[in-house]
């Protein structure tokens, strides 16, 4: 099993996809180029504080609003291993399954834990916090496999012996 372990940002309930990425950087050349934009509107510093690794833990609903690709992607890109929320938006879960992003559903961590603390995820099994082992749903095997892929297209490309 998979697992690792990163430091934690602390977000709320509803994160919708114009917070993740507002509609004004979608004009910008590249996921690269918006990634400085991410959480705006919420939290302007917040972009240029995660760090490669870090995990996002939120509130019900996150990644609602719009079908944007590109909200996954940005979070991908800032180098945040996984989200672990209390629910996901359907369509914002499958773009994030699709794009590599982890999404981990657990109700009771958003309230346990402090921005700034460290977790360990052992994926499809449990996330641990200062000692406190919270299970979590799996994922089937094939998403995973989507995930440690890197994404669709590139799972798809390994599935068929083109990478």
């Amino acid at each position: 099993m998979e697992q690792f372990t990163g430091t934690v940002w602390v977000l709320g309930d509803d994160i919708d996809t114009d917070i993740i990425i507002p509609t004004e950087y979608l004009a910008l050349k590249s996921i690269q180029d918006m990634t400085p934009y991410a959480f705006s509107p919420l939290r302007p510093e917040l972009a240029a504080q995660i760090k490669p690794g870090d995990m996002i833990v939120a509130g019900k609903n996150f990644g609602c609003g719009s079908s944007r690709e590109q909200a996954p992607e940005i979070i991908k890109a800032l180098g945040v291993r996984c989200v672990i929320a209390k629910s996901f938006a359907r369509i914002f879960f499958r773009n994030s399954i699709n794009n590599g992003l982890l999404l981990i559903e657990n109700d009771a961590l958003q309230a346990a834990v402090n921005e700034g603390d460290t977790i360990t995820v052992t994926v499809n099994q449990d996330i641990e916090h200062n000692g406190q082992h919270y299970e979590i749903t799996s994922l089937p095997q094939n998403l995973v496999d989507i995930i440690s892929a890197g994404g669709l297209v590139k799972a798809m490309r390994k599935l068929n012996g083109l990478d």
